[in-house]
């Protein structure tokens, strides 16, 4: 039976529109043109400008044929046409995929084909790595090149594509008439996450996810109108945790950052006087160890919100020093960066040190305007006791969740079995309803801000001849967090130095992906012939470290 309040109430155009990031920057053009938007060396661009240009590029695109679900990739550093590739791609119908600039041609390449590009804009200081990958590519479907010239960049790059990034841009109309998509589950974005085992997994953002996560990093930072964000964090990670749209929402100031360095982030702060900006435990350690004539001027109550490992009292301490003011924050690729926050409280203040960094260190609770998180029983799919002992798995539950895995039906029925998400993050929940990670499910080390599947590293190391058994896991690293470590059981009669064992990974592997530890001996296995992981960790933090 018709409810009442279904009868003769149409949804129509006039009371529901998709939610979409991209009106965002509709709103904030219309209100606040002459507003700054984008700072970039001496370039000063402002958001109707910004606009203008985002419907260039979508116009642009749509004049090459490319437009609803096709993919467009981007390799760029955090400068102006990356923050216009948020809004002006997803303009023309299409998705983006932003690719990890510190990926070899090889993983380049398979994305590019898994994803099915339609076209890819470079800039010069990866020209050399995307050259190779087009040479690497198994499709035969032709791929629309186009090349960014940036002042800012003094390196020997060169031309890839038949046309430059202004020169396509001059080919398309300021006033393209861009529609919001039909369906706010229409896809927004591919960001491909390294996994575990094989080939990296596509996951796929849609519109409605991509705005509610941007709305929700305003609210957990109490973002004000016309925040000044610095671009620390790369803009290829889960589309920049979202905050190339959250800035448009606030009609704030983009500070664009070719290259992460102590002096160049202290330098754009004080001249800019930025308010916020993110980043992986590594960079925060850099500032607070960077010495103290380069901190000199600074902006009083900077925000920064950091994610990865949780940030020790030594860091906060630092921070507070700076007088920045730290918020730790959880997430994953499939829920568009960081969807868990550890919100602070005002009793907190009064603790010691000690006792502050312990409560922070905690991955917190959800976000605004995600459903739920819970440490589950994975078996059971009941919550774990919150007794702060007990182990689960987290899981997410909401519209803060990816689409699923592109070309991966079973990966994505995986993921989301029993109605949550899976993150295969093990921890415990507190009474409080915090919850604090333990450890890793999947083995996976985190670097820097980076993934890195220890299978795909160790399957490098079998490629080496004198290697008969090879198992990677984490080392605590005071500088990345972690990085891998080696445990390698050579061949009866191999003789092979652990320098040699580096040399053979930089053949084949990322340069953050190979070891910066190897240890040789028998490995520990279980009666099946598992290799036990777990005693290898016990040993990692003593392994000698080796220059690489």
């Amino acid at each position: 039976m018709t409810s009442i309040f279904d009868q003769d109430l149409p949804r129509n155009e006039a009371n529901f529109a998709a939610f979409s990031p991209l009106s965002f920057i509709e709103r904030t053009a219309e209100v606040y043109p002459h507003r700054l938007a984008v700072v970039h060396g001496e370039l000063r661009q402002t958001w109707g400008e910004t606009y203008a240009r985002c419907r260039r590029l979508a116009s642009a695109l749509h004049r090459v044929g490319i437009g609803k679900n096709d993919t467009v990739a981007v390799m760029l550093p955090n400068t102006p046409p990356m923050v216009e590739a948020h809004f002006g791609v997803p303009m023309a119908g299409a998705v983006l995929n932003a690719l990890n600039t510190r990926l070899d041609p090889e993983a380049v390449a398979f994305m590019l084909d898994h994803g099915e590009a339609r076209a890819v804009i470079v800039d010069p200081e990866f020209s050399a790595t995307l050259q190779k990958a087009l040479s690497l590519r198994k499709a035969s479907t032709p791929l629309l090149v186009i090349d960014v010239e940036d002042a800012l960049y003094t390196g020997a790059g060169q031309r890839v594509g038949s046309s430059t990034y202004e020169a396509f841009l001059a080919t398309g109309d300021a006033a393209f008439a861009w529609s919001l998509p039909a369906e706010e589950w229409d896809a927004i974005a591919l960001n491909y996450t390294s996994g575990t085992t094989g080939n990296p997994k596509g996951v796929v953002y849609h519109h409605r996810g991509a705005a509610m996560n941007a709305i929700s990093n305003v609210m957990e930072w109490d973002m004000p109108k016309h925040a000044v964000y610095l671009w620390t964090l790369p803009m290829f990670h889960c589309n920049g945790w979202c905050f190339p749209w959250t800035v448009a929402a606030r009609a704030g100031v983009n500070v664009c950052l070719r290259r992460v360095e102590a002096q160049a982030i202290f330098d754009a702060m004080r001249n800019h006087g930025v308010t916020h900006y993110c980043g992986a435990p590594i960079v925060h350690g850099m500032l607070v160890n960077a010495p103290a004539a380069l901190k000199v001027g600074l902006p009083d109550g900077v925000k920064a919100m950091v994610a990865g490992a949780a940030p020790p009292a030594s860091m906060i301490e630092g921070m507070e020093q700076m007088g920045f003011d730290l918020t730790h924050v959880y997430g994953l690729t499939e829920v568009y960066g960081p969807a868990t926050v550890c919100a602070k409280h005002e009793a907190w203040d009064e603790l010691d040190i000690g006792e502050r960094a312990r409560l922070n260190a905690r991955q917190g609770v959800r976000y605004h305007l995600e459903r739920d998180v819970r440490v589950l029983d994975p078996e059971t799919m009941l919550p774990v006791p919150q007794d702060g002992e007990t182990m689960g798995e987290i899981m997410f539950k909401g519209n803060i969740a990816m689409k699923g895995y592109l070309k991966n039906p079973k990966a994505t029925q995986e993921a989301f079995a029993g109605g949550w998400f899976h993150s295969g993050d093990l921890a415990v929940q507190y009474p409080d309803g915090y919850f604090k990670i333990k450890d890793r499910s999947k083995d996976i080390i985190i670097s820097g801000g980076e993934n890195i599947s220890s299978i795909e590293v160790e399957d490098v190391l079998y490629r080496h001849p004198a290697v008969l058994a090879a198992a990677v896991v984490a080392k605590p690293d005071a500088k990345w967090g972690e990085t891998p470590c080696a445990f390698v059981e050579l061949k009866a009669g191999a003789q092979v130095s652990p320098e040699d064992i580096v040399a053979h990974c930089k053949q084949h592997l990322a340069g953050f992906k190979v070891p910066r530890a190897v240890v040789f001996g028998e490995l520990p296995k279980t009666s099946t012939g598992k290799i036990q992981k777990f005693e290898l960790r016990k040993v990692a933090g003593s392994a000698q470290a080796i220059a690489v």
